[in-house]
C-alpha cells in the first residue's frame, strides 16, 4: 500500500534546484513513498499453499521411508479393524436366532432396522458436519493464509475436499459392514454396489452442508438438522413397525440411481470450490479451531475433550432471555440447577437420551433381535451412550472447577449431588428400556424394579467417567497406531466402564435367564450402594497408596514415624 502526497496541500520547498521542469516535479510528487516500487499481481493460493507445504516438507526431517512405513502402518491397523468388526459382526448374526420361515408378521425385520440405522448415521454424518465446519482453518493456517490478498480458493481447496472423502470412506465400510456381516450378504456385486451408494450419499450430505456454509448458514443450524434426522430414525421404525412396513433385504440403488448421486456429488463439489472465498473469516477460524480441538481429543484418546469441542462447536454464542433461579435456596441446589440447565441447553445430548432409550424398544419390535443376547447388547450400549450424555455438568465441573470450590460442600459431598441429574436421567431411561425387556418376559414389575434398582450404577459411573484424571504425559510413552501413548491410558479410560461392568452383573445375569430372581434384585441393591460409595469418593485407593508410599520413600533414615 502506498502513500501519496498531493502538491497543493504543501508549501513550495525552496531548497529544490531550480532546473526541474513541472513534468519532472509532478512525476516526483506521485511517486510512492513507502512500499516497493514493482506492483506486480499477488501470487496464487494454489502456489503459496505449496510453498508452506514445501517449507513445512523441508523441516520435518521426515524421509520418504519414514512416510511409507506410517501408510503402512495405517493400512495394516485399518485392515485389522475391518477383521476384527466382521468377526464381531459374524458371531453376533450366529448368536442371533434364525428369521421366521413365514416372514415377519410383526414388528421389523432385520434389514428393515439396519436401513433405519443407516439413516439415523446420515443424521450424525450431518450433526458433525455442522460442529466440524465443514470447511475450515485453524491455528497457522489461519493466522497466516487468511490476512494474504490471495484467492481463498487456491487456499481452503483441501480443506473442502477432506470431510467429503472421509464421510465417503467411512460410509462405504460402515454400509459394507452391516451387509457382508450382519445380514450375511453373499454377493460381492451387490456389496460393492451397497457401498458405492453409501459412499455417494455420505458425500452429498458433507457437501450439502459445506454448500450452506457458503449460503452464511450457521454451524449450529446445521447441526441441529443432523440431530433431528437422527431422533427422526427410531421414530420412523416404530412407525415402520406400527404400519407393517418390512424389507428382506437391504435396499441397494439401481445404476441409474448411482448414476443421479455422483452427479449430485459432483454439481455440489463444483458449487462448493466456485464459493470457497464467500465464507467469511470468522467462520473459517471457527470451523478450524473446533476441528483441531476435535483431531487431538482423538489423537490423544481423550472423551471429555472431544465430547467438549462438538458441544460448544455448535453452541449459541448469546442468550436469548436469562432465567432467574428463584428455586436456588442453597449449594446443593445450585449443583442440581447448574447440571439440569447445561443438559437443557444442549440439544445433542438431549437426542442422543432420547435415541439410547428407544434402542431396547427397537429390539423388542424385531422378532429376530428379540432374544437374551439382543437385549443383553442393547441395554448395555443403549445405557452407556445415555449415561455419557448425563454428566456434562460434571465434566464442565472437573476442566473448571470454580463452582466446586466455592461451594462450602466437601469433594464427597459435590460429587454425590452430581449424581442427582444422571440418577433421574438414568432412572426415567431405565424405566423405558426394561419395560421393553419385561414386555418380552411377560414380567412388567419385576423389571422395572431392577432397572430402578440399577438406576443409581449408571449415575456413579458418569460422575466416576466424568472426573477422572488426565494420563500422566511425563512418564514412559507405548507407541500405537494412535501415536505415542503413556502407559498408564488405559486405567485412566477404565474409569466409569469399570464400574459398569460390576453394577451391571446382577442385569446381565437376568437377561441371560430370562427372569429376575430376587436374590439378583437383592445384590443388585447392594451394588448400586456400593459403585455410588466408590464414585463419590474424591480419592481412590490407589492414590492413597501411591501417596503412602511416596511419604515412606521420602521419611529419612532412621526417623521415628508417629
Amino acid at each position: 500500500m502506498s502513500a501519496h502526497v498531493d502538491p497543493d496541500d504543501l508549501a513550495p520547498d525552496d531548497s529544490a534546484p531550480d532546473d526541474i521542469s513541472p513534468d519532472e516535479a509532478a512525476d516526483a510528487w506521485d511517486a510512492p513513498l513507502v512500499g516497493p516500487a514493482d506492483l506486480s499481481s499477488p501470487p496464487s493460493g494454489r502456489s503459496i499453499r505449496r510453498y508452506t507445504a514445501a517449507a513445512a516438507n523441508q523441516r520435518s526431517g521426515a524421509s520418504i521411508g519414514q512416510l511409507l512405513n506410517d501408510v503402512y502402518y495405517a493400512a495394516i491397523s485399518m485392515a485389522i479393524g475391518i477383521g476384527m468388526a466382521l468377526g464381531i459382526a459374524g458371531t453376533l448374526r450366529e448368536a442371533l436366532p434364525k428369521p421366521p420361515a413365514g416372514g415377519v408378521d410383526a414388528g421389523l425385520s432385520l434389514p428393515s432396522l439396519v436401513t433405519v440405522m443407516v439413516v439415523g448415521l446420515a443424521g450424525i454424518l450431518l450433526s458433525l458436519a455442522g460442529r466440524l465446519g465443514p470447511v475450515g482453518a485453524g491455528g497457522a493456517e489461519a493466522a497466516w493464509w487468511l490476512p494474504l490478498p490471495v484467492d481463498r480458493r487456491g487456499l481452503l481447496r483441501p480443506a473442502s475436499r477432506r470431510l467429503p472423502l472421509l464421510a465417503a470412506g467411512a460410509g462405504a465400510v460402515v454400509v459394507a459392514l452391516f451387509d457382508t456381516g450382519l445380514l450375511a450378504a453373499d454377493d460381492p456385486a451387490r456389496v460393492v454396489r451397497a457401498a458405492l451408494g453409501a459412499a455417494l450419499g455420505a458425500a452429498v450430505v458433507v457437501l450439502a452442508a459445506g454448500v450452506g456454509q457458503t449460503l452464511l448458514v450457521t454451524r449450529r443450524a446445521t447441526a441441529l438438522v443432523g440431530d433431528l434426522v437422527l431422533a427422526a430414525a427410531p421414530l420412523l421404525a416404530l412407525a415402520g413397525a406400527l404400519a407393517g412396513w418390512t424389507l428382506d433385504v437391504l435396499p441397494v440403488a439401481p445404476a441409474w440411481l448411482l448414476g443421479v448421486l455422483a452427479a449430485v456429488a459432483a454439481l455440489l463439489a463444483w458449487t462448493l470450490d466456485r464459493r470457497l472465498d464467500r465464507i467469511p473469516s470468522r467462520s473459517l477460524r471457527e470451523s478450524g479451531s473446533v476441528a483441531n480441538h476435535a483431531v487431538g481429543a482423538v489423537v490423544s484418546l481423550d472423551s471429555r475433550e472431544l465430547g467438549r469441542a462438538l458441544t460448544d462447536g455448535a453452541a449459541r454464542t448469546r442468550r436469548r432471555r436469562s432465567v432467574r433461579f428463584r428455586g436456588v435456596s442453597g449449594a446443593p441446589a445450585a449443583l442440581v440447577v447448574a447440571d439440569v440447565m447445561v443438559l437443557l441447553r444442549s440439544t445433542r445430548h438431549l437426542v442422543q437420551i432420547a435415541v439410547a432409550a428407544l434402542v431396547p424398544v427397537l429390539v423388542a419390535l424385531v422378532p429376530q433381535l428379540a432374544g437374551p443376547v439382543g437385549f443383553l447388547i442393547a441395554v448395555l450400549l443403549g445405557g452407556y451412550v445415555a449415561m455419557t450424555a448425563t454428566g456434562e455438568g460434571a465434566r464442565r465441573a472437573e476442566m473448571a472447577p470454580v463452582l466446586d470450590r466455592l461451594l462450602p460442600l466437601p469433594a464427597g459431598q459435590v460429587r454425590r449431588w452430581r449424581m442427582v441429574v444422571p440418577g433421574v436421567v438414568m432412572l426415567l431411561w431405565s424405566i423405558v428400556a426394561f419395560g421393553a425387556v419385561g414386555v418380552w418376559a411377560g414380567d412388567l414389575p419385576t423389571w422395572l424394579a431392577l432397572g430402578i434398582a440399577s438406576a443409581p450404577v449408571w449415575a456413579g459411573a458418569a460422575i466416576r467417567s466424568a472426573y477422572r484424571p488426565a494420563p500422566d504425559w511425563a512418564g514412559p510413552l507405548v507407541s500405537t497406531p494412535m501415536g505415542a501413548l503413556p502407559t498408564g491410558v488405559a486405567s485412566v479410560l477404565s474409569r466409569g466402564p469399570d464400574v459398569v461392568i460390576l453394577g451391571m452383573i446382577p442385569v446381565a445375569i437376568a437377561i441371560l435367564l430370562g427372569s429376575v430372581l430376587p436374590v439378583l434384585l437383592l445384590v443388585q441393591m447392594v451394588l448400586s450402594v456400593i459403585v455410588v460409595a466408590v464414585s463419590s469418593a474424591s480419592r481412590t485407593m490407589m492414590d492413597r497408596m501411591n501417596d503412602a508410599l511416596g511419604q515412606d520413600s521420602a521419611q529419612p533414615t532412621g526417623a521415628v514415624r508417629r
